[in-house]
């Protein structure tokens, strides 16, 4: 179960550490977490680790997420994403991250999937701006455009 701690609370700038914990997957916590506070635009940064995940690329030509499966024990070398409002009005995570191998080499990709061991410590931040996506027209996703 999620360690969550309110690091700071000035009205329209809220903060807090969340801290994932052994067996629970890192983007359902982060979305979870989203809709329970209400975010409508915030930072996230992150470092830990995880025993088995799934990242992504886009590839531009098929216009979809190319699925590249990570099954192995890494590092969590660095996470950064952010919040935002879809074109429905609810709160969607979009994160990067950068994961060290055994062997120093590292892959990169956004995190569509990543089962936490030992732990993820994330660091939320909320802005006094509301930040929505739409859907842009030339790759088809919903984009942060206002």
């Amino acid at each position: 179960m999620a360690i969550i701690k309110t690091l700071g609370d000035a009205g329209e700038l809220r903060s807090w550490a969340v801290i994932l914990e052994t067996g629970e997957e890192a983007m359902a916590a982060l979305q979870d977490f989203a809709r329970r506070e209400g975010l409508t635009g915030a930072h996230l940064s992150a470092i830990g680790a995880f025993s088995h995940g799934v990242i992504s690329y886009f590839d531009w030509e098929s216009k979809e997420y190319r699925d590249i499966p990570v099954e192995e024990q890494v590092e969590v070398a660095a996470l950064s994403g952010d919040v935002a409002l879809d074109p429905d009005g609810q709160p969607a995570v979009h994160v990067h991250v950068v994961l060290g191998r055994h062997d120093g080499s590292a892959l990169a990709g956004h995190l569509s999937k990543g089962v936490v061991r030992p732990t993820l410590e994330l660091i939320v931040t909320e802005t006094p701006a509301h930040l929505h996506k739409q859907i842009d027209p030339q790759s088809g996703l919903a984009l942060i455009r206002r």
